[in-house]
């Protein structure tokens, strides 16, 4: 059986939602790596009370590890390392030497940024933040605050908890030093490689997967699946040891043959990940105009790097004038069908295909509400368009949820488009390119 352990992620900012926690997932997918899975991931506020209860509750829960991140800055809030000690029944004690360098560490930032600070005020912080549970051992600072791993003491028994800072930055460039731990290392001696592998399937209910998987049932002996519906994109995630992998293969080829044409991904690869690389792999240019998603689709188009290799560009087109200035959309047919058409999304592709001379043009019109909708154009109607030098694809679709959500879906919607138009087109050789840019562009519409 594999080691496990609990994460506590700190913070009455990461409770109440201010700021998403980023600390808990990557956490629980480092130990995955490591041959480690997750019990529990528990979120608390900045309060001594429940942090305590959220420590004994890991701790009695016989889970080999505890892991926390934040509550360890220099403020009367932070109150982690405190805690960790108590519950471990070790004190905290000054250690002067951390003290020191940590000092060290203070004057330089403060000197870099150039602040004038109480000298008294800063040492009160320092001294706080080089208070160590008895026993314990110091993790290096990656920024100013120390991590720590807490072995339990004084007759107890149960889990070290390794303490690490809330920054993500800090707390994963301490993590090899904690892995590393002796203490650690004892701790998960028992670990065992953990597989996990995502399919992805595209516009398939949760209910249908159910029926096929408890129809596959006596095949999945060693397998744990989880299922997550995003989007009209559902996720089918499965862990499994070593010695699961016949099962999980004989489960590929299952779902390959019940959802021929729904999954789009047996590796694991996202829709981005396969457009961008058939992009390339094709020596296609792109390029979009938006209206009701104002920008979202070329927003993610170029988040990964290097996609400047692929996007050309992307015009926002929001107002009727837009439309017929930046994409060319004829007055007459925004008279005749209004922005919110088939009409007008084809012209959008096409428009921004000629205009920015790109290979790919996209264009997407809709109304995302939550007002502006009619008998006829209700509030969540979006036309798209994806047209490409010898075939286009056009979508008509009415899309629930908020503004937000409608938008955000409207923008996978056009990624899966783009992934099922470039699957139609053949790779192209490293000539290609040079062939593409001596064809003359389209013509402006």
């Amino acid at each position: 059986m594999s080691a496990r352990a609990g994460i506590i992620v700190t913070g009455t900012e990461v409770l109440t939602g201010r700021i998403a926690d980023r600390n808990g997932p990557w956490l629980a997918e480092e130990l995955r790596t490591a041959g480690v899975d997750v019990a529990h991931v528990l979120i608390v506020g900045d309060r001594r009370e429940d942090l305590r209860s959220a420590l004994l509750f890991q701790v009695a829960s016989g889970v080999d590890l505890v892991i926390t991140s934040g509550g360890l800055g220099p403020t009367a809030d932070d109150l982690t390392a405190e805690v960790v000690g108590e519950v471990q029944g070790r004190p905290s004690e000054l250690d002067p030497d951390l003290e020191r360098r940590i000092g060290r560490i203070v004057d330089a930032l403060l000197a870099r940024r150039g602040w004038r600070v109480d000298p008294a005020a800063t040492a009160a912080s320092t001294r706080k933040q080089a208070l160590v549970p008895r026993g314990a051992a110091v993790l290096e600072p990656v920024g100013t605050a120390p991590g720590l791993v807490v072995p339990a003491g004084g007759g107890r028994s149960g889990p070290p908890v390794v303490v690490l800072p809330g920054p993500p930055a800090e707390l994963q460039g301490m993590w090899p030093a904690a892995l590393a731990d002796p203490a650690v290392e004892r701790a998960l001696a028992g670990r065992a490689e953990l597989h996990q592998r995502t399919l992805r399937l595209w516009n398939t209910p949760e209910s249908e997967l159910a029926a096929t998987l408890r129809d596959l049932g006596p095949t999945l002996g060693g397998l744990e699946i989880t299922t997550c519906l995003r989007g009209g994109e559902l996720e089918v995630v499965t862990r499994y040891s070593p010695a699961a992998q016949p099962a999980y293969d004989d489960l590929v080829v299952a779902m390959q043959a019940a959802y021929p044409g729904a999954l789009f991904s047996a590796d694991g690869r996202t829709v981005d990940d396969i457009v961008a690389e058939a992009l390339l792999a094709r020596h296609l240019t792109i390029a979009t105009a938006e209206s009701c998603t104002a920008g979202l689709l070329a927003g993610r188009l170029t988040e990964r790097a290097g996609s400047s290799e692929w996007v050309l560009g992307g015009q926002v087109v929001y107002s009727n004038a837009a439309k017929r200035e930046l994409a060319g959309v004829p007055q007459e047919l925004l008279e005749q069908v209004g922005a919110v058409s088939a009409e007008v999304a084809a012209a959008l592709a096409k428009g921004a295909r000629a205009r920015l001379r790109a290979d790919l043009g996209v264009g997407i019109t809709g109304i995302a509400g939550p007002g502006g909708g009619s008998p006829g154009k209700p509030v969540g109607l979006v036309h798209l368009c994806v047209a490409g030098p010898a075939r286009q694809l056009a979508r008509e679709v009415v899309l629930p949820g908020t503004r937000a959500d409608i938008r955000t879906r409207s923008v996978t919607l056009a990624m899966h488009m783009l992934r099922e138009l470039l699957d139609g087109i053949p790779v192209q050789h490293d000539h290609g390119r040079a062939r593409r840019d001596s064809n003359p562009q389209p013509p402006d519409p």
